[in-house]
């Protein structure tokens, strides 16, 4: 299979230096702030942005060092097999969050719920539209008994 290789579009800043302490989904760093720096190159693609009260962030974990396709989810004591949960540590390390969109300023974008460490490079946004992205789902495998955990969860050196 050949390489695909991408290039960052923009920079995520946020309150988290370190992943210890980090919340590990956007529904535990409700409030959160953060600021997204787009590349000059690519700011004419925020035009329309601000008529989105939420976008996706699809980014690259730039943290994460070499994969397991078993894992120890942070929520759970059991190893699952990491396309079946949301571990950093994947062969292609990419992250995907929802966040809000508070405000653009220029090139600049303002954001709340950040889940994502300061300094992550950005791949790509999309807009959150619920009419789309929104699926009446029958399971969540083994996730349906521990998602309410989600909020009591902080990320740790398993990011590594």
């Amino acid at each position: 299979m050949r390489e695909i290789i991408y290039k960052p579009i923009g920079i995520i800043h946020s309150p988290f230096k370190d992943v210890k302490g980090m919340p590990i989904q956007t529904t535990a760093a409700q409030g959160i702030a953060g600021t997204i720096e787009i590349e000059p190159e690519y700011a004419g693609g925020l035009k329309d942005i601000e008529g989105f009260s939420h976008i996706i962030l699809v980014y690259h974990f730039h943290l994460s060092e070499g994969y397991s396709l078993d894992v120890k989810p942070f929520v759970d004591e059991h190893l699952r097999g990491v396309f079946a949960t949301r571990a950093p540590r994947r062969p292609n390390p990419i992250g995907l969050s929802v966040v809000r969109l508070v405000k653009v300023e220029g090139s600049t974008l303002h954001i709340e719920d950040v889940d994502i460490i300061n300094g992550t490079p950005l791949l790509d946004i999309k807009p959150y539209v619920p009419e789309f992205d929104v699926h009446e789902v029958e399971k969540t495998g083994w996730l349906s008994e521990k998602a309410n955990k989600i909020h009591d969860v902080k990320s740790d050196e398993r990011f590594k």
